[in-house]
């Protein structure tokens, strides 16, 4: 089956139940499970968010106060469930005891339907990604960033209206070295290109022209001393915007 692209905002009013005001209505029945797909492994549903807690077994020595925090720390696949869980139930309060401020204003501020699996944690990093639609961005849904207790950043695949918009986002993502901030409006094969290079802040200086139409989008151009990067943007005002690919131009 081929994957649709989720619309958001007031341009398509046909879909506007498929994407969160808030909250995804949808993704508060069967735990986020999109209508219709069948659970399976990893799906996000009550029974894979809930966890259990086994009984300690004795204690043969005292414990220091670090070693007792690390301990009784949580693991990040369970903090990072308890805010999806949290977000899913439009529970703000809860998802303040269990996140930052600026994570818990931006799982809250996703603009398509809940993603339906979670796709585990990479150390510190848990994702939570779509099956069933298509959206922008190689970040396919939402990466939450743990430490200790707490949700402290959450990434989100971005709606962004504008090829300009999206090529800002991803030269500012490259600005500060944060590749994941760069996933949430760009290919992974994009962002794999422009971050080969870091940025250099001492280097040359980089100039945004715009944005000009080509055969199969736009062409979003950062020109320099030397040369040009050209951002290849896929996309429409109603289906959001992307960097696809990634060029460079020598003068």
């Amino acid at each position: 089956m081929s994957r649709r692209l989720i619309l958001g905002g007031a341009a398509i009013a046909a879909s506007t139940t498929l994407l969160l005001p808030a909250v995804p209505a949808s993704a508060r029945t069967a735990g986020g499970v999109l209508g219709g797909a069948p659970a399976r492994t990893g799906a996000v549903t009550a029974a894979s968010t809930t966890t259990s807690t086994a009984a300690a077994g004795p204690v043969t020595a005292p414990m220091s106060t670090a070693g007792a925090a690390t301990a009784t720390a949580p693991a990040p696949s369970i903090v990072a469930k308890r805010l999806f869980r949290a977000w899913l139930r439009a529970d703000r309060e809860a998802a303040a005891r269990v996140a930052t401020p600026a994570a818990v204003r931006a799982i809250f501020s996703y603009r398509y339907r809940a993603p339906d699996e979670f796709a585990g944690c990479r150390g510190t990093a848990c994702r939570f990604v779509h099956t069933s639609v298509r959206v922008r961005g190689g970040l396919n849904g939402v990466l939450m960033v743990v430490s200790g207790s707490k949700v402290t950043g959450v990434y989100t695949s971005r709606l962004l209206t504008t090829p300009s918009a999206a090529a800002r986002h991803l030269f500012s993502a490259w600005r500060r070295g944060d590749r994941n901030a760069g996933l949430e409006v760009a290919t992974t094969a994009a962002v794999g290109r422009l971050f080969r290079t870091a940025y250099d802040p001492r280097g040359v200086r980089h100039i945004f022209q715009g944005c000009t139409p080509e055969p199969r989008g736009q062409a979003c151009a950062y020109y320099y001393e030397g040369g040009a990067m050209v951002m290849h943007a896929r996309g429409s005002a109603t289906t959001g915007y992307e960097i696809h690919s990634i060029g460079y131009l020598a003068d």
